[in-house]
């Protein structure tokens, strides 16, 4: 078993072939968690992972999305399916987004209903480093931290706080050897963030589950260990973070 942690299968880009992409993970024995960014996304996720035995879900508000009202009650609501694994994809994102008080009220209140749910979450950070830090050193929660694409000092705060690091394709664009080298395996997670960032070596434009194994095989490489070692382990972590 391979778990990608991090999907949008959920996304208009799977709308012609979906049951086709979701057929070729199980066939490749790939087990996914699919991760919605606004409340429609979020109920395709939970509704797609209803339907498939190799499909988990995560729920809650990307901090792109934040003019969509954070009603807490419509999302408790979907957690009540038991597919339902993390809230995420949250964070901050001064990037994309310039009103980083509201994103930090709408982050806090997902953060307050993964306490509440006992759920851990996946955490999405751009250009927001020190603000996401210091809110999560407030807060007792566990979770991975999305497409890790920071430093090694920054990366050791995470860990420090109990947080995995979430590395996919982003290895082929950005230079983060350093910290997949120094990096316990046991807090390392693997995932796609498809249709996004999708390694070379897959051959097509759109990203899919199923590529996670280019993301494994190249940190196998950085980390002179096996395919199967890195497999396997980044797997296990999965199940005790997400109780998959």
């Amino acid at each position: 078993m391979i778990i990608d942690t991090h999907s949008h299968l959920n996304f208009k880009a799977y709308g012609v072939d979906r049951d086709e992409v979701v057929k070729r993970n199980l066939e490749n024995g790939v087990v996914c968690i699919d991760v919605g960014v606004n409340y429609k996304t979020s109920k395709s996720a939970v509704d797609l992972a209803e339907k498939n035995k190799n499909i988990f879900s995560a729920i809650g508000i990307h901090p792109s999305e934040i003019n969509e009202e954070f009603d807490k009650e419509k999302y408790r609501e979907l957690a009540k399916s038991k597919k339902v694994v993390a809230i995420g994809e949250i964070g901050l994102d001064y990037y994309r987004n310039p009103d980083k008080e509201k994103q930090k009220q709408v982050f806090l209140r997902q953060l307050d209903l993964a306490e509440e749910l006992n759920l851990p979450v996946i955490i999405h950070c751009r250009m927001a480093f020190k603000d996401l830090y210091d809110i999560l050193k407030t807060k007792k929660i566990k979770g991975t931290i999305h497409c890790f694409t920071g430093t090694w000092q920054e990366a050791q705060k995470y860990l420090k706080l109990g947080f995995y690091l979430g590395i996919n394709g982003i290895i082929f664009k950005f230079d983060i050897n350093e910290t997949i080298k120094n990096a316990p395996l046991e807090k390392i997670l693997v995932e796609t963030d498809c249709p996004y960032l999708t390694p070379p070596l897959a051959g097509a434009k759109r990203n899919e589950p199923v590529f996670v194994k280019h993301v494994i095989q190249k940190i196998a490489e950085i980390k002179k260990i096996s395919f199967d070692e890195v497999a396997s382990v980044t797997s296990q972590n999965a199940k005790e973070l997400f109780g998959i």
